[in-house]
């Protein structure tokens, strides 16, 4: 699928302020070319499909489309939950073509768009992954070593680097499910599942365990991922 872009302004500081990230997010393959290819979900983020396909209508408010940013709007059809508005999307509603005019979309695509939109107008839902086959989830390992370790190596834009035992400690305080929520719906600079939507809840799981964890716990880790080297 190509999506064509949009060219009018966006008005959201989140979105702005996620800009470096993003910029820094699309060098992982070129700086991961020699990883391995480990089955990405090649459905695009819900910041995309607003970008390339909703934001024509949901930032101008045409047709009396509910414009993003817009609390009290959002919040009433919220309450329809993921799936009365996926059904209104895919369907169709009043002025709003069904898959919001774009064939092409999947339905896991219209849903992260939708998530992006109730977000960003107040709302805190999850975006959604896809199911993956038994046996086929990525270890702490893979995902850090292909994703994380751009911004945890280093420490970029305050991220506490890999291994770092004093901030990881004091981040872990109150155990390791509050870091995972917070990698899923992003914190700070880190966009939400760190700018890789296809990453998983429990792959996301195995990334902060395994950041945290001690150089000894780490490369036991490493070695079970890769176990030829």
């Amino acid at each position: 699928m190509t999506l064509k872009w949009s060219n009018r302004a966006r008005s959201s500081d989140g979105r702005r302020a996620l800009s470096r990230v993003r910029v820094l997010a699309a060098l992982v393959p070129a700086v991961f070319a020699a990883a391995p290819a480990f089955g990405q979900d090649s459905a695009y983020r819900g910041v995309d499909i607003f970008d390339a396909v909703c934001a024509n209508c949901h930032i101008s408010g045409e047709e009396g489309a509910p414009r993003i940013g817009d609390r009290a709007a959002w919040a009433k059809r919220a309450e329809q939950g993921l799936a009365g508005l996926t059904r209104n999307t895919l369907e169709g509603i009043r002025s709003m073509p069904a898959h919001g005019g774009n064939a092409s979309l999947s339905h896991l695509e219209l849903q992260r768009a939708i998530v992006y939109i109730v977000n960003e107008s107040g709302g805190n839902w999850v975006e959604p992954t896809p199911r993956r086959r038994p046996g086929t989830e990525r270890s702490g390992a893979q995902v850090v070593q292909s994703y994380c370790v751009l911004c945890h190596a280093s420490g970029f834009e305050n991220a506490p680097r890999i291994g770092d035992r004093a901030e990881w400690a004091r981040r872990t305080k109150l155990g390791i499910d509050p870091l995972v929520r917070a990698a899923i719906r992003g914190h700070g600079a880190m966009p939400p599942r760190g700018g890789q939507a296809n990453l998983t809840d429990a792959e996301l799981r195995g990334a902060v365990i395994y950041m945290a964890s001690s150089a000894s716990a780490r490369a036991a880790a490493d070695r079970k991922a890769n176990p030829g080297r």
